[in-house]
């Protein structure tokens, strides 16, 4: 069945409280645990179909936030999501005090158990009216954001079209690009500052209603943290600082020498060559014909899960107008498929985009067989891993996206990769101190980021355009607004999935369209798992070294550093 024939029906909160209690006193009638197995089941496949119509509207209504349909919709589970989860939480509490829950706990695994925990941790009656308002709040942001059309080179476009200009070979093109998208976050400063402020004093409430003393630590719950706490996390930090932060600033400096500058103002930092970034061949069309043929290759797995992804339409890649920003995977259980979201816009990262979101999606594909289906999923530590290291799995067929351009995209990605850790980090530190000092005012705030950005970003020149010298340059972070603590996700797992680039160039066979055997059967094998291990679990059946242990980035980074080091970067940026 294809994607626009899904069928999406509004849950009415009534109707399905009144089938979850029906529910629950049979279960809590239930004589054995085959009875009492059977309705959890059934209990299951109903909140199943509930969070699919969920996903449902909300990969429709980001495709096109100006559906009015689909805003009413999005609007009606803003309010009623914290509806769904009172339902929940209340059946969960009968779950976990049943007789039989210790044979339950044989059956499935231990990760249902924790993270069902933490939402019961996480939730409670008397805040549903402030997660209403936060969900409100965050839907505020994403229509900002997907609201802006900018006129540029003569045609409208959105902030994620604009960007591709911040690539363009024309100096004075990327400038008055960059002013231009920055011209619109100073158009609506006020508002995202506001919408920010009372999203933190809403979390900060939520937080402190359910007896926790400050949004911290709930955010770390709902996170499913599971290991490591704010001391590995700062820990982790304060490595980036230490063993990153250098090298990221020499490859900044050697980018500023190859493009003959005397320093390197923001207009230029996303241009790493004179003779341009290296840009794919063929439009979006183009580009998935040549992926199906990549996964195909790489494995049948793979391959298989492309084709279903292709034929049944569950992919929208190219950026326009009324488009939510950025990328996604999501999962509707109802059909057991996942779906890719994307903004294309012509420039190298729309094949990591494309790769990156793969690598999310065949997870979810690859674990559809876990019950219960809590498990699919892995906690978005976890789950970057995948992505991230798909990314790089994907190298041996870059010559079929890049051409001639080729070893430039290879310096390209993994420098790219590379400097985003110390902007991880710096968001993960910031939000850490948001959540501790909810009294900021909204300038405090910017200062506090721009004070912050000068120790993990340093080279930041912002002399071109002055507003983001205030600090501003996290309103474009939707994360910061909307998924709060997520980022630092994105850190650990590139420090695992590196790994798997490390082992690939070990064993590497120039002209080979291959990945090793044994690299390719550790990544299969952590998708299969999904979500029924933790993080640290799932890192040591890949066969790989926990971000934490210590030494680990250490070591990496001198394997990385090397790779650089070998490389000529000015003959790179010869046509």
């Amino acid at each position: 069945m294809k994607f626009q024939d899904y069928v999406y029906t509004r849950i009415e909160m009534d109707d399905l409280r009144t089938k979850v209690q029906d529910f629950t006193k049979q279960l809590e009638q239930a004589d054995n645990y085959e009875q009492f197995y059977k309705i959890y089941t059934a209990t299951n496949d109903l909140f199943d179909h509930v969070e699919t119509m969920m996903a449902l509207n909300e990969i429709r209504y980001t495709i096109n936030t100006k559906d009015e349909f689909l805003s009413d919709e999005t609007d009606y589970w803003d309010n009623h999501d914290p509806i769904y989860d009172d339902i929940r939480t209340t059946f969960l509490k009968v779950v976990f005090a049943s007789p039989f829950v210790d044979e339950l706990r044989k059956n499935v695994p231990e990760t249902f158990f924790l993270s069902n925990e933490n939402q019961l941790r996480a939730f409670s009656e008397e805040i549903i009216e402030e997660l209403k308002e936060e969900n409100r709040l965050t839907t505020e942001y994403d229509e900002l954001i997907a609201d802006a059309e900018i006129e540029f080179d003569g045609k409208t476009l959105s902030l994620e079209a604009l960007m591709a200009y911040a690539e363009n070979p024309d100096e004075e093109i990327r400038k008055k690009a960059l002013q231009a998208y920055w011209g619109y976050f100073a158009e609506h400063e006020a508002t995202l500052d506001e919408i920010f402020d009372n999203l933190v004093k809403v979390r900060d409430t939520i937080a402190k209603k359910l007896g926790f003393n400050n949004f911290v630590e709930l955010g770390y719950i709902r996170m499913d943290r599971f290991g490591y706490h704010e001391k590995e996390v700062a820990e982790h930090r304060r490595q980036i600082l230490e063993e990153v932060v250098p090298i990221v600033q020499n490859l900044f400096k050697a980018q500023e020498k190859r493009l003959e500058l005397d320093r390197l103002e923001i207009h230029n930092e996303s241009y790493l060559f004179k003779t341009g970034n290296p840009m794919p061949k063929g439009n979006a069309s183009k580009m998935v014909q040549i992926a199906s043929a990549m996964y195909h290759e790489m494995a049948p797995e793979i391959g298989e899960f492309f084709d279903f992804m292709v034929s049944n339409n569950l992919m929208d890649l190219e950026s326009k107008l009324g488009k939510a920003g950025g990328g996604y995977a999501d999962y509707m259980y109802d059909y057991e498929a996942p779906f890719i979201f994307a903004n294309f816009n012509g420039t190298s990262a729309d094949v990591d985009v494309l790769t990156h979101e793969v690598g999310h999606a065949f997870q979810f594909y690859s674990a559809r067989w876990i019950r219960p289906t809590d498990c699919i999923g892995a906690s978005s530590d976890a789950s970057e891993i995948h992505s991230m290291a798909m990314e790089y799995l994907a190298w041996p067929w870059m010559d079929r996206f890049f051409g001639k351009d080729t070893e430039k995209y290879y310096y390209y990605h993994l420098a790219n990769n590379l400097k985003y850790l110390p902007y991880m980090a710096l968001v993960d530190h910031f939000q850490h101190e948001i959540y501790r000092n909810v009294n900021l005012t909204p300038e405090e705030r910017k200062d506090l980021w721009r004070r912050l950005e000068k120790e993990y970003l340093p080279h930041k020149d912002y002399e071109s355009i002055s507003f983001l010298d205030k600090g501003t340059w996290w309103f474009r972070q939707s994360h910061i607004f909307c998924d709060p603590f997520y980022y630092i996700d994105y850190s650990l797992a590139s420090v695992v999935a590196m790994q798997f680039w490390l082992r690939m160039q070990k064993t590497k066979k120039d002209g080979k369209k291959a990945v090793d055997k044994g690299i390719m059967n550790d990544y299969l094998a952590v998708c299969k798992i999904g979500g029924s291990k933790i993080f640290g679990d799932i890192v040591k059946t890949a066969n790989l070294t926990s971000p934490f242990e210590e030494g680990c980035l250490t070591d990496i980074m001198k394997q990385v550093e090397a790779y650089f080091a070998g490389v000529d970067d000015i003959a790179l940026d010869k046509e």
